[in-house]
């Protein structure tokens, strides 16, 4: 009984000094996907109703409301430039390019396989991680396309340098490639122990970020391949559902399907803080999964989860 109380302290001391975040409702019905920009301006969202939202978060209103496709296709994953002036939307066979500027439509395209996951450059260059292994490297304003074939099983994440130079790929061979995305020829091959789940760059590609199912996440090198971190994960599992490098490479922020925002440390892997997303008070699903995290302007964390809540916390010290 003595040690059931302590236990039941310990939870309750935890729980109560988690930060309240500064939370805002962005939308009440499902969704499929979510993106925020580096620096929190914007929210790309796929909502259950088949369409797209682009909001800006600056004066918390919508900016604009497209349809992915002339049949209104279902988005399963987005993504924002760094410069923010292209936004991405993807479905299962096909993708599609568009303006934050003005709006319009840049381009869709047919898939040759089932689509997996997107990223985009600031040129409007796109990667399409492809459920056949391959990964499409598409340039509309230079009209170049490049099929990479490295993975041999379904790519589950992809990431560019914000110059569309260097692509990331993470896969269920348990492979994470760097190659260049103007060529398609590889730099460096990494093995984690499980499928990967989720990548990430750093916006100029100096640091690559990868993790798999169990709980190995590693941060290496992209100049010389050398490992640089690991994060220190002391669970049997941990998944991650995004990451993103802060602007000055010092930390990484990391979503999980388990309603986890944490910040870590790259350095040396450790974790600076963990909190969890709200609940939605009438959610008929108590979980959420966190689709996106970012730092904004102010130097706080952004996370936008599959509750539709926008939740802001301090960002904390190295």
């Amino acid at each position: 009984m003595k040690s059931f109380t302590v236990l039941l302290i310990c939870a309750l001391f935890i729980t109560a000094c988690q930060p309240q975040p500064e939370t805002n409702v962005i939308i009440s019905q499902p969704s499929y996907s979510a993106t925020l920009s580096d620096d929190a301006h914007y929210l790309l969202i796929s909502t259950a109703n088949s369409d797209l939202q682009l909001w800006d978060l600056t004066t918390h209103t919508q900016k604009y409301r497209w349809f992915h496709g002339e049949q209104k296709s279902q988005a399963i994953d987005t993504a924002i430039s760094t410069n923010q002036q292209y936004a991405a939307s993807l479905s299962r066979d096909s993708v599609a390019l568009w303006s934050i500027e003005d709006g319009r439509s840049l381009g869709w395209w047919s898939l040759p396989a089932s689509g997996q996951t997107v990223a985009i450059a600031d040129s409007g260059a796109l990667l399409i991680g492809l459920t056949d292994g391959s990964v499409m490297s598409l340039a509309p304003s230079q009209n170049r396309l490049i099929k990479f074939l490295g993975h041999s099983e379904k790519v589950n994440s992809v990431a560019i340098s914000r110059n569309g130079e260097l692509a990331l790929s993470g896969a269920n061979d348990n492979q994470v490639i760097l190659w260049h995305a103007t060529t398609g020829q590889p730099i460096h091959t990494w093995s984690l122990p499980s499928r990967v789940i989720n990548v990430s760059l750093s916006q100029q590609g100096e640091l690559a970020f990868a993790s798999d199912s169990t709980n190995q996440a590693i941060i290496w090198n992209t100049q010389d391949g050398s490992q640089h971190s690991q994060l220190n994960i002391h669970r049997r599992t941990h998944n991650f559902s995004s990451a993103r490098f802060t602007r000055d490479n010092s930390k990484l922020l990391t979503g999980t399907p388990a309603r986890e925002v944490s910040v870590w440390r790259v350095l040396d892997g450790k974790m600076l803080v963990n909190w969890r997303v709200s609940r939605t008070e009438h959610a008929q699903i108590k979980g959420a999964v966190v689709y996106s995290v970012a730092e904004d302007n102010h130097q706080q964390v952004s996370s936008i989860s599959s509750n539709g809540l926008l939740e802001t916390w301090p960002m904390p010290p190295l």
